[in-house]
C-alpha cells in the first residue's frame, strides 16, 4: 500500500482531495510503459505531436468552467480571475509556433565529400515536478515542448493541487496522445527519490523550493541524469526618479500582492529613488487597503487566503519580527484575517536587508518598501540576495534600464512591467533560484540532446 496524499482546502481546513499513492513496484512499471511507448511517439511527424499536444491543450480549455473553482478549493485563488488558461495556452501555442524551427537540424556544411550536421534528440522519458501556486502554467512550460520534441512524460504534481495532474492527463488522452505517452502519477517523495537514483528517467524538471530542488540533485547524484530548477526567489523592483509613478505603484504592488503573492516573480521587495519615495508608499497603501479579503468562491473577493496555514504562519513570522526590530507596517489588520490562512496583505518601511522579510522568500502578500539616492545603491540591495529568479527597473530610458540589468544577478530584467513570463524568452534564474531554462527556442534545447553526423561521402 502506497501512503495517502490528502489535500487541505485553506477555504475552511477540509479535505478537498485525496489520493493513494503507487507502490514502488507499480511505479516503476507504468515508468517502464513510458519508455517502452518513446520510440515510436518519436517516430511520428512533429505536426502531428504538435497537433495533438494543442488538442490536448483546447480540452483542458473546455474543462475550464470547472477547473476554476477546484483551484479556489485546494490553492485559494479567488474565482474572479478565471484560471490559468489564458498563461496555459499562451505557453503551448508559442513552443508550438516555434518548434519546427527550434529542433530543425543545425546544418554545419555539406560539400562533395562530407555532409555535416547536429540533430536535436529527444532525452526519452521527461519527469515534470510542478508545483500549486501556478500548477497548470508550471506543468505546461515543460509538458508541451516535451511531449512535441518527442519524449514521453510523467507529471508528478504538488499535493496542494492534487487534481491538477489528473485534468491534465485526462484531457491529453482524450486528444489522441497515448496513456503511456503522458501521464499523471501519484508518488510519495522515497519513491521519486528511488526512480531518479535508478535511472528511470533521462531528464528531471522540477519547480519548487531550494530544500525540494537539493533533494532532486542529491537522488540524481552520479546518474548523470539532467536536472532542470526553477526554485525560490526575491524578486525586487527598483524605481528611478523618472518612472511613471502611477504605473509603477500599479503594477508592482499588483506583483506583490497577486495570489496572495504567492508567485514565483511576485515582488517581494521595492527601492524607490528618494524623490518619488512618500508619494510612492502613499499610493501602494491606498491600493492595498481596497482589497477585499475573503472566501475565493465568492465574486467580490480580490485577495483569497494563503494556499496552507503553515505558509501563512512564516509570513506572519517575518512581518512580526521586522516590526519588532523596527520596521513599520502600514496595513491596519483586516477583520477576514482569521489567524490562519486568511491573511492581511501587509506593506512594510524602515526595513532592512538584516531583517528576513527582505531577505528570505516570503512568498506571501508582504513587501518591504526601502529609500535609495543612486543606480549604484539599488543594484547592490538588489543583488545582496541569494536568489537571482527576476528583476522590474522603472524609467523612461531604455539605455539606463539595460544599463543597470546588465549589472543585475538574476535570470530576467523587466522594464515598466513585472510578474510575466514572455514565452519568447528563457525563463531562467541564477544563484538559489536554480539552473536552466524553460520555454523559447533554449527550452527545446535543454529538452533534447545534441547527436552530431559527421558523414563522408567520398573514400576513394
Amino acid at each position: 500500500m502506497g501512503q495517502t496524499l490528502k489535500c487541505i482546502s485553506p477555504i475552511d481546513g477540509s479535505v478537498y482531495a485525496e489520493r493513494e499513492t503507487l507502490p514502488p513496484e507499480a511505479a516503476a512499471e507504468r515508468v517502464t510503459a513510458a519508455r517502452a511507448a518513446q520510440a515510436a511517439w518519436a517516430a511520428r511527424p512533429l505536426q502531428e505531436r504538435v497537433d495533438l499536444v494543442m488538442a490536448g491543450v483546447a480540452a483542458v480549455g473546455a474543462m475550464n468552467d470547472d477547473i476554476v473553482p477546484e483551484l479556489a478549493h485546494m490553492m485559494g485563488r479567488p474565482v474572479r480571475y478565471g484560471g490559468e488558461f489564458g498563461g496555459f495556452k499562451e505557453r503551448a501555442s508559442h513552443m508550438a509556433q516555434i518548434a519546427a524551427e527550434a529542433l530543425a537540424d543545425i546544418q554545419v556544411g555539406e560539400d562533395a565529400t562530407f555532409k555535416r550536421y547536429i540533430k536535436h534528440v529527444p532525452h526519452g522519458v521527461v519527469l515534470v515536478v510542478a508545483p500549486w501556486n501556478y500548477p497548470y502554467m508550471t506543468a505546461i512550460n515543460t509538458v508541451a515542448p516535451a511531449l512535441i520534441a518527442g519524449n514521453t512524460v510523467v507529471l508528478k504534481h504538488a499535493t496542494q493541487t492534487l487534481l491538477v495532474g489528473e485534468r491534465m492527463a485526462q484531457a491529453f488522452q482524450s486528444a489522441g496522445i497515448p496513456a503511456d505517452v503522458f501521464q499523471n502519477m501519484f508518488l510519495d517523495h522515497d519513491t521519486t527519490s528511488a526512480l531518479i537514483a535508478d535511472r528511470a528517467f533521462d531528464f528531471v524538471n522540477f519547480t519548487g523550493s531550494v530544500g525540494g530542488g537539493q533533494a532532486m540533485e542529491r537522488a540524481a547524484a552520479g546518474t548523470f541524469t539532467g536536472v532542470c530548477t526553477e526554485l525560490g526567489g526575491k524578486d525586487p523592483g527598483y524605481v528611478m526618479e523618472d518612472a511613471d509613478l502611477d504605473a509603477a505603484v500599479d503594477t508592482l504592488i499588483d506583483g506583490a500582492m497577486f495570489n496572495a503573492g504567492q508567485c514565483c516573480c511576485g515582488i517581494e521587495r521595492i527601492y524607490v529613488h528618494e524623490s518619488l519615495y512618500d508619494a510612492f508608499v502613499e499610493k501602494a497603501v491606498a491600493i492595498v487597503n481596497t482589497y477585499k479579503l475573503g472566501n475565493p468562491l465568492e465574486a467580490e473577493t480580490t485577495i483569497g487566503p494563503m494556499a496552507n496555514v503553515r505558509f501563512a504562519q512564516e509570513v506572519r513570522s517575518q512581518i512580526a519580527e521586522a516590526v519588532a526590530a523596527g520596521a513599520v507596517a502600514h496595513i491596519a489588520a483586516f477583520a477576514e484575517d482569521d489567524g490562519g490562512a486568511y491573511l492581511t496583505p501587509q506593506i512594510l518601511t524602515n526595513v532592512t536587508h538584516d531583517m528576513r522579510v527582505m531577505r528570505d522568500e516570503s512568498f506571501g502578500p508582504v513587501v518591504g518598501i526601502m529609500k535609495v539616492s543612486s543606480d549604484a545603491e539599488a543594484i547592490d540591495l538588489m543583488n545582496d540576495s541569494e536568489f537571482g529568479l527576476t528583476a522590474s527597473l522603472w524609467t523612461g530610458d531604455v539605455e539606463r534600464a539595460t544599463r543597470v540589468g546588465d549589472q543585475i544577478e538574476t535570470g530576467t530584467v523587466f522594464m515598466n512591467r513585472a510578474d510575466y513570463l514572455d514565452p519568447g524568452l528563457c525563463w531562467t534564474g541564477c544563484k538559489n533560484t536554480g539552473r536552466g531554462g524553460g520555454l523559447s527556442v533554449i527550452g527545446y534545447h535543454n529538452l533534447t540532446r545534441p547527436k552530431s553526423y559527421h558523414l563522408k561521402k567520398v573514400t576513394g
